[in-house]
């Protein structure tokens, strides 16, 4: 008998999976940005409430693979799917997107949290965020010599001295640079999300000689089978 799949979604590639899953299963999101209209899964929006409600629903509604194909660095929602598939005795599969490497000409400095990228941040003038909307945060307590620019899925309220844009890649490299030129970058603050649609970023920062202020990567649980690629765990599922 074919499973049941509750494919838990976040990173682009996880649409590609929901595209090939038919009625019986279901695409959860966790409501930020856009939702599919187009699918022929079914779609949930929102949380399921922790581990132990996750794994409640997993029983209730029959589920029997789970696919972790969150964010890299939704690292309690991946625990929390480890966590209820173990409990539900089922298996937990998850598509682990591949991290940046570093090329030649790069200047990259790891950071691990926000008091330690303040510290990092203090000789610079024109930082770009993209780690999501925790900068939002902290508007008020921008250095008087930073002008921050901001960038998020949804567009948010700034400041006089901060840039907030909504916007959604992929990302063109004359894009990047055009907003690099614009907003005078002169160090980028990241996540290594690996991906394909927000690379060219990097790209620019390494033309212009910019460094890159990374934050770590969160560790992740171990599942029950990992992939790097969407190809071969569809080819595991048989689609």
């Amino acid at each position: 008998m074919n499973p049941r799949i509750l494919l838990l979604g976040g990173v682009t590639e996880a649409l590609a999976i929901a595209r090939r899953l038919g009625p019986a299963h279901v695409y959860s999101l966790a409501g930020i940005g856009r939702v599919p209209d187009d699918l022929t899964c079914q779609v949930r929006v929102g949380g399921y409430g922790g581990a132990d409600g996750l794994a409640e629903y997993l029983l209730q509604a029959g589920i029997s693979l789970v696919i972790d194909a969150t964010h890299p660095y939704a690292a309690r929602i991946s625990h929390n799917a480890a966590a209820a598939a173990r409990a539900a005795g089922i298996p937990c599969w998850a598509l682990r997107r591949p991290a940046w490497q570093p090329q030649a000409g790069d200047d990259w400095r790891d950071f691990e949290g926000w008091p330690d990228l303040v510290t990092a941040l203090a000789p610079f003038e024109r930082p770009l965020f993209t780690l999501g909307r925790e900068p939002l945060l902290h508007l008020d307590e921008i250095p008087p010599g930073q002008c921050w620019t901001l960038r998020a899925l949804l567009s948010y309220p700034g400041n006089a001295r901060c840039e907030v844009i909504g916007a959604r890649g992929p990302f063109s490299l004359d894009s990047e640079r055009a907003l690099f030129e614009r907003r005078h970058i002169d160090v980028l603050v990241s996540k290594n999300s690996g991906s394909v649609a927000t690379e060219p970023k990097l790209e620019v920062a390494r033309e212009r000689g910019i460094p890159v202020l990374v934050l770590k990567r969160p560790t992740l649980p171990v599942a029950d089978r990992e992939f790097v690629q969407v190809d071969a765990l569809l080819a595991a599922l048989g689609s």
